[in-house]
């Protein structure tokens, strides 16, 4: 299983939110490019940004500072966070960037993000499916930084873009995310059982090693952590030996 480091970018520094809300944001470095070249140190074949301030205002405001850290990386960088067209996906692409990340579009606008998907090909789309549990255990998708509820369940989502080449998917619990509550490892499991040709990731909730473990014994391809790494609660010589002994 990929572990896959995770920086969130918001006004050029490195911070990380609780569940998706800007107010309660936490700052761990005002210089994102040596936070990425210390998690290049974990020997992970992945990284995943997000433009914070791209995803409120649709334009990639913290282009530079990306750009300069995939050009830097030997990582396969991946973004979200205001990617609304396809303009914007050449621009990433041609950037340097690996996949190009496109959430609440997958749901409101499914017929444009199926002709990028058809366009760029399956391994340079990943779709961010964010969702909540409701009372009967479907897990419904939610968008527009998670303020806005649908009736589609991740799995209705995944069926209509499966045919067209889909590879990508990151699925983050809501609930979970920033919380240093556990994976939601059910959901997961459950998306892989329906969909084992998935390059699934695993996002929300990942506390330690253990969360890590738990994932990979249930055959999730890859798990994406932020908070714990930052925190030190997942230390460079865990994230190491998980991966050589993947």
């Amino acid at each position: 299983m990929r572990v896959i480091p995770a920086i969130d970018l918001q006004d050029g520094k490195c911070v990380r939110l609780f569940q998706g809300d800007f107010a309660q944001a936490t700052e761990y470095s005002d210089d994102p490019a040596a936070v990425a070249r210390q998690f290049a140190k974990l020997h992970t074949q992945d990284l995943h940004i997000v433009d914070l301030d791209g995803a409120r205002s649709g334009k990639q405001h913290n282009h530079t500072i990306i750009a300069a850290i995939a050009a830097d990386s030997e990582m396969s960088v991946q973004v979200g966070g205001g990617i609304r067209d396809r303009a914007a996906i050449a621009t990433w692409l041609d950037a340097g960037v690996s996949r190009c990340v496109i959430g609440s579009l997958a749901i409101t606008e499914p017929d444009a993000v199926k002709s990028w998907l058809v366009r760029y090909g399956g391994d340079h789309i990943v779709l961010a499916l964010d969702v909540n549990i409701d009372d009967d255990g479907n897990p419904l998708i939610t968008t527009h930084g998670w303020t806005r509820p649908s009736n589609t369940t991740v799995y209705e989502c995944i069926e209509g873009f499966r045919d067209l080449g889909l590879r990508h998917v990151l699925c983050t619990d809501v609930s979970r995310d920033g919380a240093l509550a556990g994976p939601n490892i059910d959901l997961y499991a459950n998306i892989m059982t329906r969909f084992p040709e998935l390059q699934l990731q695993a996002s929300g909730g990942v506390r330690n090693l253990q969360d890590l473990e738990a994932l990979r014994e249930r055959g999730i391809p890859a798990a994406i952590t932020g908070r714990a790494l930052l925190d030190g609660r997942i230390t460079r010589a865990e994230v190491v030996s998980f991966q050589q002994n993947a």
